[in-house]
């Protein structure tokens, strides 16, 4: 593969537009449109659909998990639709490019621009890219994440134990090392965005959903 200026560029085009459609804070924008307030000062101050579910709005939260999980599809939806009209899907390696947009969604969501770098953590839309990616895999992970929810009743557990095996079902279900090489990178991300759940899970501090 030749790494030219060109292929830079789409590269970097790419993964901008991938992180600008992360970046939305869907659950900053429905709890405000709701008269909820800013979800920034309820609860852990997270603009995910876990914290918004502490607003006790089942269906804000809902919505916003679902257009959460929506960022990261509709990111590859417009990159992959985008190649086939362009006709160039011989040229560039496609899975590369897919991989360095689900990953810039990912860090959108966690980090947008929009709101000082502090955003959410990562688990709706990297499902959302996961599942693009790899069906079979996203659907396996979302099982693994109910399973430990209806089990534990804690959301964070399930993020972790979920993006702690997407690594490995992905080099188990797919051929395509970018595709691997990715989803190790949005778990990194997702555990990392985890850490002061992790500190209180190790506490046994960490509140039931």
């Amino acid at each position: 593969m030749n790494f030219d200026l060109n292929y830079l560029l789409v590269l970097l085009l790419f993964s901008f537009l991938g992180y600008l459609i992360g970046s939305i804070p869907f659950g900053l924008i429905l709890t405000k449109m709701s008269g909820l307030g800013d979800i920034r000062n309820i609860g852990s101050g997270n603009i995910g659909a876990t914290n918004v579910l502490r607003t006790g709005n089942k269906k804000i939260a809902l919505f916003t998990l679902i257009l959460d999980g929506s960022k990261g599809a509709l990111a590859l939806f417009l990159l992959t639709s985008l190649l086939t009209k362009a006709s160039i899907f011989n040229i560039y390696n496609v899975e590369l490019i897919m991989s360095v947009v689900a990953i810039s969604s990912v860090l959108g969501h966690c980090f947008p621009i929009w709101l000082n770098f502090k955003g959410g953590k990562g688990v709706a839309t990297g499902f959302g890219t996961i599942l693009f990616i790899n069906l079979l895999v996203g659907i396996t992970a979302l099982l693994i994440w109910f399973l430990i929810a209806k089990l534990f009743k804690i959301s964070s557990m399930s993020a972790l134990v979920s993006y702690f095996l997407i690594p490995f079902l992905m080099a188990f279900y797919s051929v395509e090392n970018y595709f691997i090489i990715a989803s190790v990178f949005i778990s990194s991300i997702c555990w990392f965005q985890h850490r002061e759940n992790i500190k209180r899970l190790l506490n046994r501090t960490e509140p039931k959903i």
